[in-house]
């Protein structure tokens, strides 16, 4: 990360408490960013699933062969705070989950830690309505649609089936489900390991753009 700063220019800075002279700093809000339709040209990247020991400098070391360009890793997939917009690992995970719902959990009628509350099945975090339908060759198309409590409570399972004009037969079944606000963590946090990695022979290029753009050349 220090070397990365290297490349951005140089400000004056003053501060109240201070009463004469000026300090030089590095200018850190100076910007840079991945245009659009290079973002978007799925012939300039591949996917990558971010694993439990991942880092970004540990992916730049291993992609693009110095762990200095983690900042190609994060912002070509828009990540501005890596410890929060990062996928967390399962420890960090647990951790956080039960910080963030501590209160709730002192807050039950019957204390219980904040991972207990997050995970008990009575603090629901979202209701889902399911249709799922099979056809006669096998298909299978899932649609999961997200309600408030008072339609959850009315939508009733069941399974019908009938005949399309091709004279397929598609059997519907429709279901329900709860989210616990744990599951939500959790799925959310998985979400986060889905990033595209720009290909490594367009680095040097980025690089290059990235000096012109910060420095002011």
């Amino acid at each position: 990360m220090a070397k990365l700063f290297n490349y951005y220019p140089t400000t004056f800075y003053t501060s109240n408490t201070k009463a004469t002279g000026l300090d030089t700093v590095t200018n850190i809000v100076a910007r840079f960013g991945f245009e659009k339709k290079l973002k978007e040209n799925s012939s300039a990247f591949y996917k990558y699933s971010v694993k439990d020991s991942d880092t970004p400098e540990i992916i730049a070391s291993k992609f693009y062969d110095n762990s200095e360009r983690h900042w190609i890793v994060l912002l070509f997939n828009d990540i501005i705070d890596p410890q929060y917009d990062w996928p967390l690992n399962n420890n960090t995970l647990i951790s956080f989950i039960d910080n963030k719902y501590t209160a709730n959990g002192t807050a039950n009628t019957t204390p219980v830690s904040g991972i207990q509350w997050a995970k008990s099945t009575n603090n629901t975090k979202n209701y889902y309505k399911i249709i799922t339908r099979t056809s006669s060759d096998s298909t299978i198309i899932t649609e999961k649609f997200q309600v408030d409590a008072n339609t959850y409570a009315n939508v009733a399972a069941s399974t019908t089936s009938y005949t399309l004009n091709s004279g397929a037969i598609v059997t519907e079944k429709i279901s329900k489900e709860k989210q616990t606000h744990y599951d939500y963590e959790v799925e959310e946090n998985e979400a986060k390991r889905e990033i595209n990695l720009l290909k490594k022979e367009f680095v040097p290029e980025v690089e290059k753009e990235f000096r012109r753009v910060i420095r002011g050349d």
